[in-house]
């Protein structure tokens, strides 16, 4: 029985696996499904089906209210961030070509985290009041990661960029900026202290549909790129000098790579917060589903990542009512013992 179908043209070929495929549609239904189901869930429960109902435009009025205004931009935050933070974490691996790479892991999480603390604490006066709009804190977010890239990128440099330098750069930029942001806290107010704890852990409360229109340019900008890279970080896989010999400039590739890297990430923090462990954490289920092969593993990293943070999402604001727990504290709860059975697996 053949396992893939086969895509042929004059000026091109390409394969599907049937296998990564069916993976992909049963994971996009599971996707929608637990969107469904937490833009349903809260103070006043809808079901499913009236959640369907009411986003097709029909329905009770006040459940189209409470869910266009209200819950389905929060959960759509939360599975661009998500998707967004997998998508990093599986390019990292892939680029690095350690199972351990993601974006908590080297650095520009901390950079991303380290400018949103800068902001609230340089920004404030004595009476606590923010003397820039909050709007301007992705902005803030973003450009730490961005310079935190650079960062890594050049200091890594020595006649070109090598994995290894790569993480073990990253991870000093990561222990250094960790640093430098307890150093901006404690500088700083209390209460912005404590607003910056809840940022760094990631949550997705209070977003609305501005957020979703500041992501979603980044989020579907980055896939085209992807798409056309993905041959070329396949064939990394197996070593500089292959992919040398293959007509392929392995450093501008790396290069470009760690760039659409950082846009996701940064885009994803700016508007979600330091979410841990998901660029961890998605790439590996989605390689034991798909596979190795980055035609398949993105999208199906993309959606585990989404899944995690619309669930997490949703068991912050139910699990604990009244009280909202960040859903960036259930990723972490989740992810860091998975990080230490990858570390035990990985010796």
């Amino acid at each position: 029985m053949r396992k893939y179908w086969v895509i042929q043209r004059k000026s091109f070929s390409y394969l599907i696996d049937k296998k990564t495929t069916f993976a992909i549609l049963v994971l996009t239904l599971v996707a929608l499904f637990s969107m469904l189901v937490s833009i349903g869930v809260g103070e006043l429960y809808i079901a499913p089906f009236d959640v369907f109902t009411a986003l097709i435009g029909s329905g009770l009025e006040m459940n189209q209210l409470i869910i266009t205004e209200f819950r389905l931009p929060r959960v759509m935050v939360a599975f661009i961030a998500g998707a967004s933070l997998a998508l990093s974490g599986a390019i990292l691996q892939g680029v690095i070509r350690n199972p351990l790479a993601s974006p908590d892991m080297i650095g520009i999480t901390g950079g991303a985290g380290f400018a949103a603390v800068a902001f609230l604490t340089m920004f404030s006066d004595d009476s606590n009041n923010l003397l820039l709009s909050i709007n301007f804190l992705p902005l803030f977010a973003f450009a730490g990661a961005t310079i935190v890239a650079f960062l890594i990128y050049g200091l890594a440099w020595k006649d070109g960029v090598t994995p290894i330098r790569l993480i073990l750069i990253g991870i000093g930029l990561m222990a250094l900026f960790q640093a430098l942001t307890t150093l901006m806290m404690l500088m700083g107010p209390i209460y912005r202290a404590s607003q910056a704890t809840v940022w760094l852990t990631g949550t997705v409360y209070g977003t609305s549909w501005k957020e979703v229109k500041a992501m979603l340019p980044w989020f579907l900008g980055m896939l085209p790129i992807l798409i056309l890279l993905v041959r070329r970080l396949n064939i990394q896989g197996f070593g500089d000098d292959l992919t040398t010999g293959a007509g392929i400039l392995v450093h501008r590739e790396r290069f470009m790579l760690l760039m659409v890297c950082t846009a996701l990430a940064g885009s994803a923090i700016a508007f979600a917060g330091a979410m841990g462990f998901v660029g961890l954490i998605g790439p590996h289920i989605a390689r034991r589903i798909t596979g190795s092969s980055f035609g398949g593993l993105f999208p199906a990293s993309a959606l585990i990542g989404g899944i995690m943070v619309v669930l997490a999402d949703l068991a912050g604001r139910t699990l604990f009512s009244p009280l909202e727990v960040p859903a960036g504290v259930f990723t972490a709860a989740i992810g860091a013992p998975y990080f230490i059975y990858l570390l035990f697996k990985n010796q």
